[in-house]
């Protein structure tokens, strides 16, 4: 059930101030509407949903500077976590960094956004978890939660996704050569392109 509705959010299915119908929900999985509500609260305190008193519960609707201070935080930890764990990425690390490339990329060609931002955040988070610091990786894993209901909107122009392609990359070339200020310097420009993007998309809501 959490994850069903993490995937509705995170692929656009749901937008950002979209109101969540548990009835609707429970409906369609065939479930109470219990399980549904235990769910939303656990997203709640997550950031990807909001209560609001006689509405119920809709997709969180971020601004424009919650946007940005969410990437900021995520630049902090992340170039930390780059700089712990990338001299420890194995070969068999590489190989599952080039198969999520590969999932993306061919998920993108056939506008699969579903199936690329999963493959999106495998990579991401299999260069995270070289580090070996769960509680770190966590902390991100929540930051990335809270703006995943506008990842789809980076996504669904074509022009972001060939970008997104040739970044992840790039950052994978950086890191096989260990060049870890490199790979490092290239994800800070990877985050910078989607905050610019969705930055145009917020300013003009």
């Amino acid at each position: 059930m959490l994850d069903h509705v993490r995937q509705l959010i995170s692929t656009g299915t749901l937008k950002p101030d979209d109101r969540i119908r548990q009835e609707q929900l429970a409906e369609e999985l065939s479930t109470s509407v219990v399980p549904v509500r235990e769910a939303l609260k656990i997203l709640e305190a997550e950031g990807m949903v909001q209560y609001v008193p006689h509405r119920g519960y809709s997709v969180t609707r971020l601004s424009l500077a919650e946007l940005t201070e969410t990437y900021l935080v995520r630049r902090l930890l992340e170039d930390e976590v780059v700089r712990l764990g990338a001299p420890k990425l194995t070969a068999g690390d590489f190989a599952a960094l080039e198969q999520a490339m590969e999932v993306m990329e061919s998920a993108g060609a056939a506008g699969d956004l579903g199936t690329m931002i999963e493959a999106n955040k495998s990579f991401h988070f299999l260069i995270f978890a070289a580090a070996q610091m769960p509680l770190m990786a966590n902390y991100i894993r929540m930051l990335w939660q809270s703006t995943d209901a506008y990842r789809a909107f980076y996504y669904a122009e074509g022009a972001a996704r060939d970008r997104v392609h040739a970044e992840h990359r790039s950052i994978v070339d950086a890191l096989r050569a260990g060049d870890v200020e490199r790979a490092i310097t290239e994800l800070h420009q990877h985050r910078e392109h989607a905050v610019r993007a969705l930055s145009a998309r917020l300013g003009g809501q």
